[in-house]
């Protein structure tokens, strides 16, 4: 993968594929099938240059086809590339920084293109936000995790959580699980893995209010 050192590495102007509930995190991993022609062009487009596209939700306003943006996304390189025997694109976006969705750019394509700024986000170039969580948080994010997975019918390998970093274990539950959308753009603006790893771990308590089952796995 292209080395992104400075948010002066990145490219300002991007094009977007508005898409709700598919979240892309810096340093996460997002799988994505292409069949709609105008994101076939897009990706046929940025094969040839840099392979970067945004990933980004969209708000209430505009119309189905031009709906109006949320104001942060998270730009990621092709990284994984296939194209299947009936003309869909299978890629894998991996996540490079997060963007402050600026000027849409009036260019004659059938995707739409807008300016990125990055200045916000320039911690997302870092090596890594390791963190570390004390005992008890991550206790509690156990519970919490396991009765949101139990409502939900949903399972984990847990001996894998217990012990994954903490980074990609919180990247891969805020991608991964069936969130709203505007949930899962408040994981994505969190400021920090921190924060994210807070937000995440008060979703799942909300979630599981109302059922009374505190047994849960420690990830420690």
């Amino acid at each position: 993968m292209a080395a992104y050192r400075h948010i002066a590495d990145l490219p300002q102007m991007i094009p977007v594929f508005p898409l709700d509930g598919a979240l892309l995190l810096p340093g996460a991993d997002l799988p994505l099938q292409i069949f709609e022609p105008r994101y076939l062009n897009m990706v046929d487009d940025v094969m040839a240059g840099d392979r970067v596209i945004g990933m980004i939700q969209t708000k209430a306003g505009g119309d189905r086809e031009r709906p109006k943006l949320a104001k942060v996304g998270c730009a990621g390189r092709i990284t994984s590339y296939a194209e299947t025997s009936d003309g869909r694109y299978l890629i894998t976006l991996t996540g490079v920084c997060r963007f402050h969705a600026g000027e849409e750019l009036a260019f004659h394509t059938p995707y739409r293109q807008l300016r990125a700024g990055y200045d916000r986000f320039e911690a997302d170039l870092g090596e890594g936000q390791g963190t570390q969580a004390s005992a008890a948080a991550r206790d509690r994010f156990a519970k919490a995790l396991k009765r949101y997975l139990n409502r939900r019918e949903l399972d984990i390998d847990w001996e894998t959580a217990q012990t994954a970093p903490l980074e990609a274990l919180v990247n891969s539950l805020s991608m991964g699980l069936p969130f709203e959308p505007a949930e899962k753009q408040a994981l994505l603006e969190a400021p920090n893995l921190s924060g994210r790893f807070e937000t995440l771990a008060t979703l799942l308590e909300i979630d599981g209010v109302e059922d009374g089952d505190d047994e849960g796995h420690s990830l420690q």
